[in-house]
């Protein structure tokens, strides 16, 4: 599977000490018929022993094996960067609306639209993801570099997963924001003003 096609030829050996490797190609269903190949085999020769019968979905499993504990592994600890950039971005924003309760008091008192009030909170947060943007994705186009023999049929700076992975972190962050930002256009103006 990492490797281009490359030519082969098949010959008939009748005398060979290596074990014999039989490639059968069956319509419908190969583990259906497995036992039944067997019965021909044992047809033959009764001597012949039958062993690590596979299908060939089973064999590409199979030498695909360290890609898919990568990808897991590499998908958990995605899960749980995702999830603390959520935590921590929702902390920040909660920080900020309690430590500005004042603020957002006598800017409501003055008539400032409770939509004003939440794009206050959301721009500062929005600011801080572009900042991330900009950081990280340099860093992850030359992290690439590195996992480069770990894809298979996808390039390492492909613009389509990258362009996903930005929407879905700027989707989460934004997500994580809204609702200390909602919080805050629920503050009672008199409340906010006897705060502190």
């Amino acid at each position: 599977m990492r490797w281009a096609p490359h030519p082969a030829g098949f010959q008939l050996t009748w005398q060979c000490t290596q074990p014999f490797v039989f490639h059968v190609r069956v319509m419908g269903d190969p583990r259906a018929v497995t036992a039944t190949l067997v019965q021909a085999i044992h047809g033959i020769d009764q001597a012949l022993v039958v062993y690590d019968v596979r299908t060939l979905t089973q064999q590409m499993n199979g030498t695909l094996h360290e890609e898919r504990t990568f990808a897991t592994l590499a998908a958990l600890f995605g899960a749980l960067a995702l999830g603390l950039c959520c935590v921590g971005l929702y902390g920040v924003t909660s920080y900020s609306v309690t430590r500005r309760t004042n603020e957002v008091g006598i800017r409501m008192a003055l008539g400032a639209a409770r939509t004003r009030i939440m794009w206050l909170f959301l721009r500062q947060t929005l600011v801080l993801i572009l900042v991330g943007v900009a950081i990280g994705t340099p860093i992850a186009l030359a992290c690439a570099q590195f996992v480069k023999s770990l894809l298979f049929g996808l390039a390492p700076a492909d613009p389509v997963s990258f362009a996903l992975a930005l929407l879905v972190l700027v989707g989460v962050a934004t997500a994580a924001c809204l609702l200390p930002s909602h919080r805050a256009t629920k503050v009672d103006p008199m409340v906010a003003l006897r705060y502190e």
